[in-house]
């Protein structure tokens, strides 16, 4: 019998992935140990040794599709994992690319959908706060008092697709799902799965600065190594980062190719900027209402609905909540490690004029001719 048909991909419910994501540590570990196969199964003697490893890092359960896959992509070193496949131009972690190729072969888009899509570090817990409360504001009016967001991180409220419910071959059963489903995706445009491409649901894209971006995504990773893996230096990661081999890099040719399918179909995907998003709050807000079909009204207006999700959703207000200050996903990341400082322009604070220039170059090469600046 092969491991495909011996070792089947999980089926997994909404219900049960929020149960998984609120499980405390030593719960986690044992969610963990019980959804492997049996030992007479596909249980081998390393799983044991990885109890004490974040689930982050771990590499198990690879198809034989993926196993055969990764054996002819080019690889680089990772950032956090050991290492970087270059899969249709894009860079993915091991166990990311398992997750992507689960979600490629198994996604079925509904018209309804809305795909939140960030490059990591982007705003994406922000902008999955945001399209929460605002889809959700008729059934959750009060932002100051048992909103779901002052007690669920974004994270399990807007899962990802390929990193939260695809993720270790995983099949998501969407059941429990309610119209319209809320979804986060890191995934480039060109590796959406097909019935994403081909059917009417709406893509919400935001972007920010590449170098925003990159230092965010240092500080991140480095939080994400465990101490005896150390910390990369600045200069290794912005090496990288400047070569593309960066998770979901290239940064520029992800948001070069949503940009240009904005451009082409604007009814069916928005393209938001960080930094205008932080200038414009309000305007923005209701800029995406609008776009996602639930503009706000005259009376919500008068009320102080968009201020009241503003307010909900600020980095001050999400960073300070108790449960985005000790919580983890079941994968092992915590939830402090999402907010940092959220500010524009903190790259001057840690980038040499060098290196600067240097992105605003790369910058100015890439994206000449499109229309389209930072």
């Amino acid at each position: 019998m092969s491991t495909a048909q011996s070792c089947p991909l999980p089926i997994v419910s909404l219900s049960k992935y929020l149960e998984e994501e609120g499980q405390n540590k030593n719960a986690e570990s044992q969610l963990l140990k019980s959804s492997l196969p049996a030992e007479n199964d596909c249980h081998t003697q390393a799983e044991d040794s990885v109890s004490d490893v974040p689930k982050y890092l771990l590499e198990l359960g690879l198809t034989p599709e993926c196993k055969q896959l990764i054996s002819s992509l080019p690889a680089e070193k990772g950032w956090v994992a050991n290492l970087l496949h270059q899969y249709q131009g894009f860079w993915h972690t091991t166990r990311q690319l398992q997750a992507v190729l689960t979600c490629q072969n198994h996604f079925q888009a509904q018209e309804t959908d809305i795909l939140l899509v960030t490059t990591p570090k982007s705003g994406t817990t922000w902008l999955k706060a945001i399209v929460f409360a605002l889809m959700n504001r008729v059934k959750y009016p009060n932002t100051d008092n048992n909103h779901p967001l002052l007690s669920e991180n974004p994270h399990i409220l807007v899962p990802f697709l390929e990193y939260g419910l695809y993720i270790d071959s995983q099949v998501p059963n969407f059941t429990t799902f309610t119209s319209p489903r809320l979804f986060g995706t890191h995934l480039p445009l060109v590796s959406l799965p097909e019935s994403a491409k081909n059917s009417s649901c709406k893509l919400v894209y935001l972007c920010r600065n590449p170098k925003d971006t990159f230092v965010s995504l240092w500080h991140f990773t480095n939080k994400l190594r465990t101490k005896d893996m150390g910390s990369n230096s600045l200069e290794e990661t912005f090496d990288k980062f400047t070569r593309g081999v960066s998770l979901y890099g290239p940064f520029w040719d992800h948001v070069l190719g949503y940009w240009k399918e904005s451009l082409e179909n604007p009814e069916r995907v928005l393209f938001l900027k960080y930094e205008e998003m932080k200038e414009q709050p309000k305007l923005q807000l209701m800029k995406l209402a609008q776009f996602l079909g639930c503009p706000f009204s005259n009376e919500e207006e008068t009320r102080g609905a968009v201020d009241g999700i503003q307010k909900l959703c600020s980095f001050e207000n999400l960073s300070n909540l108790e449960v985005n200050k000790t919580g983890k996903l079941a994968s092992g990341e915590e939830y402090k490690a999402f907010f940092r400082r959220g500010e524009v322009g903190d790259a001057k604070n840690h980038l040499t004029p060098q290196m600067i220039e240097k992105l605003d170059q790369i910058t100015e090469q890439k994206l000449h001719g499109y229309g389209l600046k930072f």
